[in-house]
């Protein structure tokens, strides 16, 4: 595994984790702070859930092109591999791995800032045909959103629209839109206000990738030439970044005979 491989596995791994702990954490906070009040529950969560999406992909993007989502990097996968563009096989098993530990350790994490069972699985159940429907919208919609500011090249507006769509997609969706198989196993590890029952994960998942499906198709049809633009999803990553600073120091141009 090459050094630029890891840093891009360990962004993947950083980025979910902490996703997972927004989400989870805030619906915690949520619940403590608006007890018996659902809907306004939901307001917490959902708004500290897209801004810490938005502030994850500024940060980690540049690194690994902030996926932290299976189906993501499936798509990425899957459109690029014609052009030539896009995650390798190798680097879609990596990422898929990497995601999905972060899901689960961000559960874990958020439990124990609140000083709960590190592992505690969800008794919340969610299995029900209209809940899958909703991850199918949910999920190719922001396949829809991703590959299209990809390939028009507005991948820098990704932090911004992938936030908010996030953000809208908990009201309009009938799931309150996970739309990420890595953040759902993750979400089973907590019995919180975002948790999931272990026995409804399957589904839920199923319906992602019935989702992940319909948004490839969907592109195919709106933007056939989308896998061109795989390398700039989520956003465009700094392959220099492992080599050389971003900002030399001043120093250096002073060695080389400038002030």
């Amino acid at each position: 595994m090459t050094i630029a491989l890891r840093r891009r596995l360990l962004a993947e791994f950083l980025g979910t984790a902490l996703l997972v702990t927004a989400v989870v954490g805030s619906g915690i906070m949520a619940t403590t702070l608006s007890p018996g009040d659902v809907g306004l529950q939901l307001l917490e969560n959902s708004t500290a859930t897209a801004f810490a999406l938005g502030a994850l992909i500024l940060i980690f993007g540049p690194v690994s092109g902030a996926h932290f989502n299976p189906v993501v990097s499936i798509a990425d996968w899957f459109l690029g591999r014609r052009a030539g563009t896009g995650l390798t096989g190798r680097d879609l098993g990596g990422y898929v791995v990497a995601q999905v530990l972060g899901g689960i350790a961000g559960s874990v994490l958020a439990n124990l800032m609140f000083d709960l069972a590190a592992v505690d699985f969800s008794g919340k159940d969610r299995a029900a045909g209209h809940l899958w429907l909703g991850e199918v919208v949910a999920t190719a919609g922001l396949i829809l959103l991703i590959f299209a500011l990809a390939r028009s090249g507005r991948a820098p507006a990704a932090p911004a629209a992938v936030g908010a769509y996030i953000g809208a997609a908990y009201w309009f969706t009938s799931s309150t839109s996970f739309a990420n198989p890595a953040v759902t196993i993750g979400r089973a590890f907590t019995d919180t206000f975002a948790g999931i029952a272990p026995a409804s994960v399957p589904g839920f998942v199923l319906a992602q990738i019935v989702g992940l499906a319909v948004g490839v198709g969907l592109l195919a049809a709106l933007y056939p030439d989308a896998g061109a633009a795989a390398d700039q999803v989520v956003v465009p990553t700094d392959e220099d970044l492992n080599d050389v600073p971003v900002n030399p120091p001043r120093d250096s141009y002073r060695m080389e005979g400038t002030s």
